[in-house]
């Protein structure tokens, strides 16, 4: 069996030992569009974060049996042309769920505490010179007796709605398909989620009824002194609008997921002036050591099940 990894650095450090044991192996830490097709000869199975797998590819690649998505959204893979052509194509859900939440807890805190604020403030010596023991300048609220709203109530929003509620929030949810439903916590629309909720996380994936689901208009419609985070998916939200709004408005925003990523180096995002209300970090919120290790052994085991089949 030949496999090949196309983009195994965005696994990190994460040991990829266990693949050699089901066959030949070749790792490429990442992988352009140009490359792909070459590296794809005589392999049985690719191994795929991000890197797109077409239709063209499948077909100049007889050989190729099983596709593993390392990450559990698969819109990178062209699903009807691999039930076509007989490729099994598997992907790994549920190893993010831990990491994910934590994730969303550092960004809003991060935002709530002003964070930055307050530790440039000490290094810069501006507390040391102020004469005061304590700096309230840049007040935070408390979540406990918040309402916070959910984006997507899966698996993802679910744990944070539990931890939300330790923290003694009250929890709201919205269902992008309309079919999530549950009596642990309340629903609502989306309009009155934006009006009322003091906290807004998005979990969502991205499809036909989540695209640009918060545009500029659903933005400003936002509470003042709310929070919107996202770590679904890019493109859920308005990029050009979060840039906008974040000037305009009492209003702070977290992104963790963006529409092109990396992130254009000529993104509104980059340009907004009130920098402390907006929060990015580089599609981390899945990465944590664990996260990882239980990826690749699931990728593992994706592979030893088709075949053993």
């Amino acid at each position: 069996m030949k496999i090949v990894l196309l983009d195994a650095l965005t696994f990190g450090d994460t040991p990829l030992d266990g693949f050699s044991t089901l066959g030949e192996v070749v790792v490429y830490d990442k992988t352009t569009p140009d490359q792909t097709q070459e590296r794809l000869t005589n392999v049985d199975v690719i191994v795929t974060n991000k890197v797109v797998i077409t239709k063209e590819h499948m077909q100049n690649t007889p050989s190729l049996k099983l596709i593993c998505i390392a990450a559990t959204g698969m819109n990178n893979v062209d699903l009807v042309a691999a039930k076509e052509l007989g490729i099994e194509v598997k992907n790994v859900a549920g190893y993010s769920t831990d990491s994910v939440v934590q994730h969303t807890f550092a960004m809003l805190l991060y935002l709530i505490s002003h964070s930055r604020y307050y530790d440039e403030s000490v290094k810069d010596k501006s507390y040391s010179k102020s004469g005061l023991f304590t700096d309230v300048s840049h007040p935070f609220f408390e979540i406990k007796g918040k309402k916070w709203g959910i984006i997507g109530l899966g698996t993802i929003g679910r744990e944070v709605a539990k931890v939300a509620t330790a923290f003694g929030a009250e929890v709201f949810y919205y269902s992008t398909s309309g079919v999530n439903r549950t009596e642990d916590f309340q629903r609502t629309t989306l309009p009155n989620m934006l009006q009322t909720c003091d906290i807004i996380t998005i979990h969502a994936p991205l499809n036909e009824k989540t695209q640009g689901l918060l545009a500029y208009e659903q933005l400003f419609m936002c509470k003042d002194g709310a929070v919107v985070l996202n770590l679904g998916r890019g493109g859920i939200i308005d990029e050009e609008a979060v840039a906008r709004v974040v000037d305009e408005k009492d209003i702070k925003i977290g992104l963790d997921v963006f529409t092109k990523e990396p992130l254009d180096i000529t993104s509104p995002l980059l340009a907004v002036k009130n920098k402390e209300n907006l929060y990015l970090t580089p599609h981390i919120a899945w990465t944590s050591l664990e996260a990882r290790q239980k990826l690749i052994a699931l990728v593992i085991e994706n592979i030893k099940e088709s075949f053993q089949a």
